[in-house]
């Protein structure tokens, strides 16, 4: 068992290494076929799960269909009374309107003809000009498969990745927080600059992903093909990771970290999937690998910032303001006691005035029933009487 197997460099790897090595590869396999296994069933047991609360939803809907099915045939019966009573009304005014269109279809035949015959002397003419157009439509066949192989071309995909970036970015911020092509001082443009809030430096987005051997990748029709495409797909993100690191994270002047956009979920996944290498590489040079959904969510996320610090630079203004505010509900609070006082002396004002009144209406009333009109049927005792004494008036509060 201590006997040689193989030297790597200075190191001797006996026999029994060697073994414990192979059972080591050969546990780490079988565990990796347990979980499989285990995502397998799990996700059967979901599938199974799921149908359930499929069959249970659709007896419930069959349920509401078949008392849906049984309010309609009460109402189609309803239906069917009212359109028999009407069929007969219907049955007159279709005769009458049938004799009416009868009368005018006569009459509009001859015109409908020669308007026919007119019609078709503009579609001969039409034709002579569709006979033209189709000469130039198979002139133009020709040039389709070069603007094919413009379109093709590595300019004009990252063209097509930089407008998802710019749409992106154009519907997540507001207006002066970005700028899309701009130069920095090493003449380098980069294709979108996000302006940080608190004099720090911007952020800078590429969108010249090279999608060239992406698209290869997909046409390779044998493992040997597909392999060498890697490779090359390998070689261009990494190539174009170190262009973006080297011309565009500058000290003092932009972020030490810049987004690489992937203008395709696909290709982004395909990269997180088969070159973690790459992706490694990507997050050691402090360039993060976005995707359009990425993107949009770190969009977002540098809104809130902005709108934090817009918040925060204009709290002194809203403290002044606050000031303000409090000093006119002091004001406010002075003037409503002053109102309330008023308030006060005038309902004291109205309760005597009440009085008064109270007082007025019962020395009227008395004065009414002291009788000074002369009473024909009373005595002449009482006239003399009335005569000798005089009324009193009494009036007490």
């Amino acid at each position: 068992m201590q006997e040689t197997l193989i030297t790597i460099g200075d190191r001797d790897i006996t026999l029994a290494q060697g073994l414990i090595a192979l059972a080591v590869v050969l546990f780490l396999l079988g565990f990796m076929m347990l979980i499989g296994a285990w995502r397998a069933r799990a996700n059967r047991i979901g599938s199974e799960k799921a149908a359930a609360d499929r069959a249970r939803d659709l007896e419930t809907q069959v349920g509401a269909l078949l008392q849906s099915q049984s309010e309609m045939t009460g109402r189609m019966q309803t239906m069917a009374e009212i359109f028999g009573s009407r069929q007969s009304e219907l049955n007159t005014s279709l005769s009458e309107r049938l004799d009416g269109i009868g009368h005018r279809l006569n009459q509009s035949v001859g015109t409908a003809t020669k308007q026919t015959q007119d019609h078709l002397k503009q579609l001969h003419e039409r034709l002579a000009v569709i006979d033209a157009a189709q000469k130039n439509i198979d002139n133009l066949a020709g040039q389709v498969t070069t603007l094919s192989n413009i379109l093709g071309n590595n300019q004009s995909r990252g063209a097509f990745g930089q407008g998802r970036m710019e749409t992106i970015v154009a519907d997540g911020l507001p207006k002066g927080s970005y700028s899309f092509q701009p130069t920095l001082s090493n003449n380098s443009r980069p294709d979108c600059l996000i302006n940080m809030p608190n004099d720090a430096p911007p952020l800078v987005i590429d969108a010249k992903f090279p999608l060239g051997a992406f698209n290869a990748l997909k046409e390779a029709e044998n493992p040997d093909a597909r392999k060498a495409v890697l490779q090359r797909f390998r070689g261009d993100v990494i190539k174009h990771i170190k262009d973006i690191r080297e011309r565009y994270l500058i000290a003092g002047e932009t972020q030490d970290t810049a987004f690489m956009f992937v203008p395709s979920e696909s290709v982004f996944a395909e990269i997180n999937e088969q070159f973690e290498d790459v992706v490694a590489r990507a997050h050691k040079a402090r360039i993060v690998i976005v995707s359009p959904s990425l993107m949009m969510l770190s969009i977002q996320v540098i809104q809130a910032i902005l709108r934090d610090a817009r918040l925060r630079e204009q709290a002194h203004v809203i403290q002044s303001e606050v000031v303000n505010l409090l000093d006119d509900m002091s004001r406010l609070g002075e003037r409503v006691d002053k109102l309330k006082a008023q308030f006060s002396r005038a309902q004291a004002t109205v309760n005597e005035i009440s009085v008064s009144s109270e007082k007025v209406n019962r020395r009227g009333r008395r004065i009414e029933g002291l009788g000074f009109g002369e009473d024909n049927a009373g005595s002449d005792a009482d006239k003399s009487v009335a005569k000798a004494t005089p009324p009193r008036l009494v009036v007490s509060d």
